[in-house]
């Protein structure tokens, strides 16, 4: 039997995820990290993106996270985010379609315009269409 880990993945609706695992991969503010069963106590910030979790047998499940952090304990890994979503779940038309409104708010801006505001939600909006992309390149579709 393959070395496991407990994952929560928790958000502000609620538990989203609460299982073992045998490794979560997440993007971190300085690159993708990857946590497996004996890892190091630790404490990091998310950035937007993809969550894998790699189940028991290999099985593998995509979320997308809207940021948060990640704690590493010796039996248990949290994943805190405000956004969970399961990258199977996000409408890639719907996606595509808010990062083109994005890339035109940024290119028209006014003068009540909020470059801090609009920056943010085209990453976010590209975070959940390279969780999807990532989601297919996978898995085919």
């Amino acid at each position: 039997m393959a070395m496991t880990v407990h994952c929560d993945i928790v958000s502000a609706e609620g538990e989203i995820f609460s299982g073992l695992v045998e490794m979560v991969i997440a993007h971190g503010n300085l690159g993708d990290i990857g946590i497996a069963p004996g890892h190091a106590p630790l404490i990091t910030d998310l950035k937007p993106g993809p969550i894998r979790l790699v189940k028991l047998g290999g099985e593998t499940e995509v979320f997308y996270i809207s940021g948060g952090f990640l704690e590493v304990q010796p039996s248990v890994v949290k994943v805190l985010a405000d956004t969970v979503q399961r990258a199977a779940d996000i409408d890639e038309a719907a996606a595509q379609e808010a990062l083109r409104a994005a890339e035109n708010a940024l290119n028209e801006k006014g003068a009540e315009f909020d470059y801090g505001s609009a920056a943010a939600h085209l990453a976010e909006v590209a975070a959940q269409l390279r969780t999807v992309q990532q989601l297919r390149k996978k898995f085919g579709g």
